[in-house]
């Protein structure tokens, strides 16, 4: 598996096709950005959970900047988005299982309804756990019974960060599936609650930007961890901060 240290992150910088999904078990994918980067550095939970990945996929272009600056290396960004769509895709082709964890029993409707319409061929499951800070142990054997009693290939997990990816982690080994993946706000557009910033900010690497416009509470709650990563990104690049 192609996956490089990155801020000692293991940061994948191969093609999502390298991933044979049937060979794996209990694997986790997370998404790395500078703001993950600036949540982990401010709690060690997080930090755990993000480094203990299986593999974390470069859903914020400038997190790669520092492999590139530093030793030429150009790492492909892979948002959630694509990593949903690349599993699904393979599922539909092997008529396999998928599971959804996260959100409202309304959202997971929406989604199953359009999931079943583009991958015909997928088994859907899904959960949706309470709206709380932190789960009891009685909620989690709940999800686990739930995935489990499906027993999917892939769960999408779609909680906000960093909680998704915390439970990922924690809760990998107790899970009969494949593929654990995190992707949060990909629920709520798949399911058409909220729009994805258009093609072209995709493609610049500029999505944060048009973000900032149509949802302005996210964007001022996470600006403190992005300027977090820049300046410890600019330190390094200087040789004052050694990682």
């Amino acid at each position: 598996m192609p996956i490089i240290n990155s801020l000692n992150f293991p940061v994948f910088k191969g093609d999502l096709t390298e991933i044979k999904y049937k060979e794996q078990k209990h694997f986790v994918i997370n998404t790395i950005s500078p703001n993950s980067y600036g949540l982990a550095v401010k709690n060690p939970v997080v930090k755990q959970a993000l480094q203990n990945s299986d593999m974390l996929i470069l859903d914020g272009l400038y997190f790669g900047w520092l492999a590139l600056f530093k030793q030429g290396i150009k790492i492909n960004r892979i948002a959630g988005w694509d990593a949903f769509h690349f599993f699904s895709s393979e599922l539909n082709k092997d008529r396999g299982r998928v599971f959804f964890l996260g959100s409202s029993t309304d959202t997971l409707l929406k989604i199953k309804e359009h999931y079943s319409q583009e991958y015909p061929n997928v088994s859907v499951a899904y959960y949706s756990p309470p709206f709380t800070p932190k789960f009891s142990e009685e909620d989690n054997k709940r999800m686990h019974n739930a995935i489990n009693d499906f027993k999917p290939d892939v769960v999408f997990i779609g909680m906000t960060a960093p909680k998704q990816e915390v439970w990922a982690y924690q809760n990998r080994n107790l899970l009969e599936t494949k593929i654990i993946c995190s992707i949060g706000n990909v629920f709520d557009w798949y399911a058409g609650n909220s729009k994805r910033p258009a093609v072209f900010w995709q493609k610049t690497g500029m999505e944060w930007l048009a973000r900032i416009f149509l949802r302005p509470e996210i964007f001022k709650r996470n600006i403190g961890n992005q300027m977090l990563f820049f300046w410890h990104l600019f330190l390094i690049l200087i040789n004052i901060k050694k990682l």
